[in-house]
């Protein structure tokens, strides 16, 4: 398994329970929709309900910054080594993923220090062995610290900080863009679209020893 595949098995599965549990919370959620309605076009723009505190918490997140430019090129450098474009997709910033943890850290401040702290940690890395920061290195110098921190049961001791750091960004990394719309796309996850069952397959049906009653067949199983 490759690594995209790797992060999209992981990603799948939590953004899977995710959209469970909303799902299951969507009818009690119901009557302060109505209310959200009401408040859309002023509070969230078109296509987006939220209610009035969520809007409000939304727009206190979005009205500063907390990375600096330099650390949002860092982030945006890692992200699509963590995630690149291929056939398939588009690569980690194509999906705005910087943005994404740009927002994360503000709604979760726990994250500010290891990230700004890991930033920190790389570029001092960098400039003791290379005598550049991180995003002033050539790609090779970067990939050679990266793999240094990606896989945390071949780091050295002294690399620690690093390997807890590259695991977090990873992490939020994997989220942002299997949450996004080219990360969707990237599952195949399809949702909740009109279909047509054609019935059990007939190769499952002979290896079962079943076959349909032509009583199912004339009234519950409509073949296109």
């Amino acid at each position: 398994m490759d690594r995209r595949k790797s992060l999209k098995a992981i990603a799948l599965g939590t953004v899977s329970a995710g959209m469970l549990l909303d799902a299951c919370k969507l009818s009690d959620k119901k009557e302060s929709s109505k209310s959200a309605n009401n408040n859309t076009s002023e509070n969230n723009g078109p296509g987006i309900n939220r209610m009035t505190e969520e809007s409000d918490h939304y727009k206190e997140e979005t009205s500063y910054t907390f990375f600096t430019s330099e650390e949002m090129v860092s982030i945006t450098v890692l992200g699509d080594i963590i995630i690149p474009k291929d056939e398939v997709s588009g690569s980690a910033s194509d999906a705005k993923v910087p943005e994404f943890i740009e927002f994360i850290v503000k709604d979760m401040p726990e994250h500010q220090v290891p990230m700004r702290g890991g930033l920190r940690w790389l570029d001092m890395q960098c400039l003791n062995r290379y005598n550049n920061v991180f995003t002033d290195c050539n790609k090779d110098q970067q990939m050679e610290i990266v793999d240094e921190i990606a896989y945390p049961k071949k780091a050295r001791p002294e690399m620690q900080q690093g390997v807890s750091f590259f695991n977090l960004i990873r992490n939020l990394t994997a989220t942002g863009f299997y949450t996004s719309e080219i990360g969707v796309k990237d599952v195949g996850y399809l949702g909740n679209a009109p279909n047509q069952w054609n019935g059990v397959p007939a190769d499952v049906l002979k290896q079962y020893n079943l076959a349909y009653t032509e009583k199912e067949l004339k009234e519950c199983v409509s073949f296109s």
